[in-house]
């Protein structure tokens, strides 16, 4: 067996393959229940609305956490902080599931011309917990994105970030149809929760015992003065490189075009919100489409994504920089968002296959630049600042497409279709950064 076979199997560098079963896992477990959860929130009293306000907790806890699971990873290690994060998921599914079991108590309502009228019950407090202490301790996928900054070589990069994604898209693939599966049991609700905290489960063990560390460096952790911090997370060191002017922290806005590159963060997450808000209340009102519909949407939506960034993207790659590949990814977004408003099934579905397309493009390729800013020592901050600036799209996107949706309806995928757009012109800026 020659060496290159020995070091890569299918491709996949050993450091890097136990980072795409920790992605896999932790899509798995919330795409799991990603198919019935708009469900949930309007059997638990909720509306269109409420799902919004839901779904956005997990986002605005982010955003004060990510940074500083960001930082914490640059001084103490990737993978101790990725092993809080994902216990953090598994704490939170546990306390999803106490929703199932206490009673259906209307605790107030809120009513207005343009929420409806929303009842606020002991469960949608609950989910709403869950998915705050979730948020608040998920810097998982920044943290992923600089361990693998550290471990991957320039060259490489774009094609991992392309198969980490691959990983995410699969799980998305396997989580709705194990839903699918789950449904047909008696409690099947229940039943996809507790398979999804139990799939975090198993993430917590494949963080500790198979993710390797990485070599360690000579950064000074003298400042970090919290003895009691240090032996809950204690040493983890990586390959680095000095900060700037050794000293310890830096400013992220110093490093060259992080501006811009934030702020294309933000809008990318923003204009996804539109649609994930959206969508799932657009298939179930006006598609009439049940859970296990939506299940199948999402199957072609991933499936689609996997073949882009396991057979195109790769391939690509050798002949078409990054930023050609994220301005082309961003124009095939756009056509697939604007195929939504058309009433055709067909017309939904050319759309997910789209979205697939774009996304696979679009997606990897702004990572791999962004991994490109600044150095290693400083990667857990840079992507742990940019996922604060996603999650806040997310808060605005999830809470404001739910109150667009229920006056203009199926026409916000414009908003989506022209927003992506417009965000693959602001990219030709990117050409000279």
């Amino acid at each position: 067996m020659s060496t290159q076979v020995k070091t890569y199997f299918l491709g996949v560098n050993p450091k890097v393959f136990p980072l795409l079963v920790v992605n896999f896992i932790g899509a798995l477990g919330y795409s799991v229940i990603l198919p019935f959860l708009v469900f949930l929130v309007i059997d638990f009293g909720g509306n269109e609305v409420m799902y919004g306000l839901v779904g956005s907790l997990y986002p605005l806890f982010q955003m004060f956490g990510a940074p500083v699971l960001g930082s914490w990873s640059d001084r103490v290690g990737r993978k101790r902080v990725l092993l809080i994060s994902q216990a953090g998921t598994f704490l939170s599914w546990c306390i999803f599931l106490i929703a199932f079991v206490v009673p259906i108590d209307s605790l107030f309502e809120v009513e207005g011309t343009s929420i409806g009228m929303i009842t606020i019950t002991v469960p949608i407090l609950i989910l709403m917990a869950a998915r705050a202490f979730d948020g608040l301790t998920g810097g998982n996928i920044s943290v992923a994105n600089a361990y693998l900054a550290d471990i991957t070589d320039a060259e490489d990069r774009k094609a991992n970030y392309g198969k980490l994604a691959a990983a995410m898209n699969l799980g998305f693939i396997i989580g709705p149809t194990l839903a699918g599966l789950l449904a047909s049991l008696p409690a099947g609700k229940w039943w996809t929760v507790v398979a999804s905290a139990g799939i975090s489960f198993i993430g917590i063990f494949i963080i500790q015992f198979l993710l390797p560390d990485v070599k360690p460096c000579g950064e000074d952790l003298s400042d970090l003065k919290q003895e009691d911090l240090k032996k809950v997370l204690n040493r983890e060191h990586m390959d680095c490189i000095p900060p700037p002017n050794n000293e310890a922290h830096f400013n992220v806005w110093q490093v060259n075009s992080f501006p811009i590159y934030l702020f294309l963060y933000f809008l990318i997450f923003l204009v996804f919100n539109f649609f994930y808000a959206s969508f799932p209340v657009y298939a179930s009102k006006y598609l009439g489409w049940d859970s296990s519909a939506l299940g199948v949407f999402f199957t072609i939506l991933a499936s689609s994504m996997i073949v882009t960034q396991t057979f195109l993207l790769p391939r690509l790659s050798k002949s078409v920089n990054d930023w050609s590949l994220f301005i082309v990814g961003c124009f095939i977004l756009s056509l697939s968002f604007g195929l939504l408003v058309l009433p055709p099934n067909w017309a939904v579905y050319s759309s997910a296959i789209l979205y697939g397309l774009g996304n696979g493009l679009m997606w990897p390729s702004f990572l791999s630049m962004l991994s490109q800013l600044g150095d290693k020592s400083q990667q857990g901050r840079i992507q742990g600042f940019a996922g604060s600036a996603g999650s806040l799209a997310s808060i605005i996107g999830l809470i404001a497409g739910g109150f667009i949706f229920s006056v203009i309806g199926e026409q916000i995928f414009l908003f989506s279709a022209i927003g992506i757009f417009l965000i693959g012109i602001f990219g030709f800026r990117l050409k000279n950064n």
